[in-house]
C-alpha cells in the first residue's frame, strides 16, 4: 500500500472512529398514556441531535419504575403521574434536580361508540357488567378511577364488575373492541380513537393528573438526558402536546 493509499485508510478509520463515537442512543422510559406524544416528539429531538436516537420503553408507571430499581438501563423517566416519581425520589432513582411537569391531563369515562350509557351513576345498573380500569397499584390512572370512585361512594360496589388492565391503552382497547361497557381513559386517549369510543363524563372528584419527568440518576448521558428533559419544555414541543389534548404543565 501506497502512503497516499495509508494516509486515505488512517483517514477513513478516524472518521469512521469519530462517528462512532459521536453516536449516542438514550433509552426514555414513558407512561403509556405518552406513548403518541413521544412517538411524535422524538423525531424533532433526533434532528435537533445529530447522531443522537432514542429509544422509547412504553409501560405503566409502576411497571417502570420497578424496571429502574431493579437496574434497567433508563436514562429519562416520564411518569402519569406525581406519586410515582415521588417514589422514585425517594429511592434515589431520579436526579430531584430535572423534575418537572411535562403536561396535564383529565380522566373521563369512556363507553363503546355505540353505547347509550349516561354516566357515572349508571355504572351501578344492570346494564354495565364489566368496567375495565388500569390496575390501581401499578397504573396511575386506575389509582385516579379509584379515588374518583371511593369519593362518589361506588368503589365498594363496583368490585365484581372491574376489569383490571396493565396500562390505559389496555382499558381503551377492551372499550373500542366492545369487550367491557365502559372504561375510564384520560382524554388524550380518548381522542386518539375517535369514532371508536365515546367520552361519557369528564370525572372528578382524585388528585390533579399530572405527567412529570426527571433524568434518571444512573444515566451515563446526564447532558443529553437534561438535554431531552429541556426539550420537552420548549415552546414546539409544548405546543405538539396542546394539540395531542395535553394540558399545560
Amino acid at each position: 500500500m501506497g502512503l497516499r493509499s495509508r494516509r486515505w485508510a488512517l483517514s477513513a478509520l478516524l472518521l469512521g472512529a469519530s462517528a462512532w463515537a459521536q453516536a449516542q442512543t438514550l433509552t426514555v422510559s414513558a407512561a403509556a398514556s405518552l406513548g403518541d406524544a413521544m412517538k411524535a416528539l422524538v423525531p424533532r429531538f433526533e434532528a435537533q441531535h445529530p447522531g443522537v436516537s432514542v429509544r422509547l420503553n412504553l409501560a405503566a408507571s409502576g411497571v417502570l419504575l420497578q424496571q429502574l430499581a431493579a437496574g434497567a438501563p433508563v436514562d429519562v423517566l416520564a411518569t402519569a403521574d406525581e406519586e410515582t416519581l415521588d417514589r422514585a425520589t425517594a429511592q434515589r432513582l431520579i436526579d430531584p434536580a430535572t423534575r418537572r411537569v411535562l403536561a396535564t391531563n383529565t380522566l373521563v369515562l369512556v363507553a363503546p361508540a355505540g353505547s347509550h350509557l349516561t354516566g357515572l351513576d349508571a355504572l351501578t345498573g344492570p346494564g354495565v357488567k364489566r368496567i375495565a380500569l388500569g390496575k390501581p397499584g401499578s397504573v396511575p390512572a386506575g389509582r385516579y378511577a379509584q379515588q374518583a370512585l371511593e369519593a362518589r361512594g361506588q368503589w365498594a360496589a363496583l368490585q365484581p364488575k372491574l376489569v383490571p388492565a396493565d396500562h390505559v391503552r389496555q382499558v381503551l382497547d377492551y372499550v373500542a373492541r366492545g369487550e367491557v361497557e365502559a372504561g375510564f381513559v384520560y382524554a388524550t386517549d380518548a381522542a386518539s380513537t375517535a369514532g371508536k369510543v365515546r367520552v361519557v363524563a369528564t370525572v372528578g372528584g382524585h388528585a390533579p393528573i399530572r405527567h412529570p419527568v426527571a433524568v434518571a440518576s444512573a444515566t451515563g448521558q446526564h447532558a443529553l438526558a437534561r438535554a431531552f428533559v429541556q426539550f420537552l419544555a420548549s415552546p414546539a414541543a409544548q405546543a405538539l402536546l396542546r394539540q395531542q389534548g395535553f394540558g399545560a404543565p
